[in-house]
């Protein structure tokens, strides 16, 4: 792996999946809200993996991310309110990573949004 890319794939699995396997417990929610976490730890392992798969294409690994954008748009489809719109927002931190071979490190600058997103999922789910 390539120093960003593996930057990227660390950052994204690494705040992705700790926080949101527990992100919500509220007895209306947990079903949904676990779902939900279930889902988004999926799509984000998918993008991890598809990462290692890259290598050095820059446009592989746009295009790994835009798919993950799409994915999580349409998880977003599913739900509405603050939930919805936390989801869009993290779809819009994949939308955004994008490979300058001039500047690299870039590509990883949205992903300092994603303990905030994860904060807003938390608390629709709860």
């Amino acid at each position: 792996m390539t120093p960003p890319r593996r930057r990227i794939a660390i950052a994204i699995a690494t705040l992705s999946l700790a926080g949101l396997t527990t992100a919500c417990g509220a007895i209306g929610n947990a079903v949904d809200c676990n779902q939900v976490g279930t889902d988004v730890t999926k799509i984000t392992q998918e993008f991890t993996t598809s990462m290692s798969g890259a290598a050095t294409d820059p446009k592989a690994i746009e295009k790994a991310s835009q798919e993950t954008a799409g994915k999580l748009k349409t998880l977003a489809s599913k739900y509405d309110g603050d939930l919805a719109g936390a989801l869009n927002d993290l779809a819009s931190v994949f939308e955004s990573i994008k490979i300058d071979m001039k500047n690299p490190a870039s590509a990883t600058e949205g992903l300092s949004k994603i303990p905030t997103i994860e904060a807003k999922i938390k608390s629709a789910c709860g």
